[in-house]
């Protein structure tokens, strides 16, 4: 186990090397098409970096978080978007719809949790939604990001078939995070 360790702990170091000088050679570099380019070999390096760290089922991969957009949404190294499984947060980016109660408060726990840091996506039945982003359950080391919103407080359940092997798991969770008047269960009406 300690090999494997010390690999995943090599890998996670190019990682980080290769955004670092991505980052100061786009400072250099006024050109957008090299900026563009050097993203472009930057993401396809760190995909390399990280997928060889796990199987090459991508259903289940790691790999880096590079932004957060919502509390139920992340954007990955790769450009790649992940919309978590089985829960909806309340919205805050809609241009249609305003922020709504609690919504800041579950994209910036989201944010805390996950970005800058390696994740382990999880697929269940769909690879996306209608809107291309990836449909996955989403681990920051043991923790199921997706249960610990729920739990929480920071999200409701949202059950969309084939996708339901977590259903009853989070069905729990929501109704622990009600009964306890946690996050937005204790504000919002």
């Amino acid at each position: 186990m300690k090999r494997e360790t010390r690999i995943i702990f090599r890998r996670l170091l190019i990682i980080l090397l290769i955004i670092t000088l991505g980052y100061f050679a786009s400072r250099l570099t006024p050109q957008y098409s090299t900026n563009l380019l050097q993203t472009q070999k930057i993401a396809t390096i760190t995909n390399f970096v990280t997928s060889s760290a796990v199987p090459s089922n991508r259903a289940n991969e790691e790999i880096l978080v590079k932004r957060v957009i919502d509390g139920d949404t992340i954007e990955l190294i790769d450009g790649r978007r992940v919309r978590y499984i089985g829960m909806n947060t309340p919205e805050t980016v809609d241009p249609r719809k305003p922020v709504e109660c609690f919504g800041h408060e579950a994209s910036v726990e989201n944010k805390q949790l996950v970005e800058g840091k390696i994740v382990r996506l999880e697929k269940d039945v769909s690879e996306t939604d209608k809107y291309g982003r990836l449909l996955r359950f989403v681990y920051i080391g043991d923790i199921m990001v997706n249960d610990y919103l729920l739990r929480q407080g920071f999200a409701r359940v949202e059950t969309i078939p084939p996708d339901v092997r977590n259903e009853d798991q989070f069905i729990s969770a929501e109704k622990e995070a009600r009964e306890n008047n946690r996050g937005l269960w204790s504000g919002c009406p």
